[in-house]
């Protein structure tokens, strides 16, 4: 989450102090995070903001998956309005008071993770965490928030607001899983689920309730009387690279670690990606085995020419040794095909053994 990053703006110097000290805390938990403030604030570490802070929140609206606003929350409304488009594509918006009170979930709230960030912050700088969703207030999970926790893209957002309703006034709804995305029952509570063979099946049993929510990589045919959303698993690949003679233990424990970070459990991955050079790589073969995964191994040539805004700045070592700047990010992010992001850039866990994880869109 949060891959392309958090612009964290202030105006004064009380809130420049409150907006490191979120910054701090939050690059302690490995987000990436960027402090704007006017110029005549700025210090080491700071950006200046050269810019109103309407122009500024429009120029940067569209680049970030979050943005903490600190200062007046009339102020930052006014500066954030202009720019909401659509829920499935603004970022979250959280709003924090110069001497670090409250925080205050604005925008985005389930998709984007502004109400997850909103408490995160909270929690970390001792404030109030607002948040005014309905299905938080009850302590339910919505549909955005089901989605967003397992990697699932919502493919229909027409019938979400009568499905989520529902789910607030605890009708009976139920959420429906194909075969082929079963092992994803056990991340799902508070809900009745129910697992079939056919899709077909699935609308049977949703007429039986109130409303349903049906996970799939399937198509579904018709039409049908009730509310449904069906989600559809992302694509969700570790990228690897690996010097030679490696121990396959030491590949399952830096990909266990690297997932362990991103809380994504071992049978949500889809493959094991690396580059085309690694193909007879015995102990990566043996991980994939082990764990379970295919392996996709990328060319070379497609690893080269990759552009993409969540890459790390190319390595001159790896260069040196395998004639690109880098494999395990760009490996990841080729597997998970069109509109895919890094979840987490390459990091390493184990000496010799390099991880990135992948998100498709």
């Amino acid at each position: 989450m949060f891959s392309k990053g958090i612009s964290i703006v202030a105006l004064s110097r009380h809130g420049v102090d409150t907006a490191i000290m979120i910054k701090n805390t939050l690059s302690e938990m490995e987000f990436n995070c960027k402090v704007f403030a006017p110029e005549k604030y700025t210090a080491k570490g700071i950006s200046p903001m050269n810019a109103k802070l309407g122009d500024f929140i429009k120029n940067i609206f569209d680049k970030v998956d979050a943005i903490i606003s600190v200062t007046a929350i009339g102020i930052t409304v006014r500066a954030v309005a202009p720019c909401v488009k659509d829920k499935q594509i603004d970022p979250a918006v959280v709003a924090v008071d110069d001497l670090g009170k409250f925080a205050v979930s604005l925008l985005s709230g389930h998709l984007g993770g502004s109400n997850e960030l909103t408490k995160l912050i909270a929690d970390k700088i001792g404030a109030t965490a607002v948040i005014t969703t309905l299905s938080d207030l009850l302590g339910k999970k919505c549909v955005e928030e089901l989605a967003r926790e397992l990697h699932c893209r919502i493919n229909n957002f027409e019938d979400l607001l009568a499905v989520n309703s529902a789910i607030v006034n605890e009708e009976r709804v139920v959420v429906v899983l194909t075969r082929g995305v079963s092992n994803l029952r056990g991340r799902i509570k508070d809900f009745k689920i129910k697992v079939v063979d056919d899709i077909e099946l699935a609308r049977e049993i949703i007429n039986d309730y109130y409303a349903g929510i049906i996970i799939t990589e399937e198509n579904l045919n018709g039409e049908s009387n009730k509310p449904i959303v069906i989600l559809r698993p992302k694509k969700i690949v570790v990228g690897i690279g690996s010097r030679k003679n490696i121990d396959k233990e030491e590949i399952i424990k830096a990909i266990t670690l690297a997932l362990d970070r991103v809380k994504i459990p071992l049978d949500r991955v889809n493959c094991l990606a690396t580059a085309e050079i690694k193909k007879g790589s015995l102990s990566i073969i043996e991980a994939a085995e082990d764990l379970g995964w295919p392996i996709e191994n990328i060319n070379m040539q497609k690893i080269k020419t990759l552009e993409h805004p969540d890459l790390s700045p190319p390595s001159e070592t790896v260069k040196r040794k395998v004639g690109v700047g880098g494999v395990c990010e760009q490996a990841a992010l080729i597997a998970a095909g069109d509109e895919a992001s890094l979840l987490l850039k390459k990091t390493k866990f184990v000496e010799g053994v390099t991880i990135a994880i992948s998100r498709g869109g």
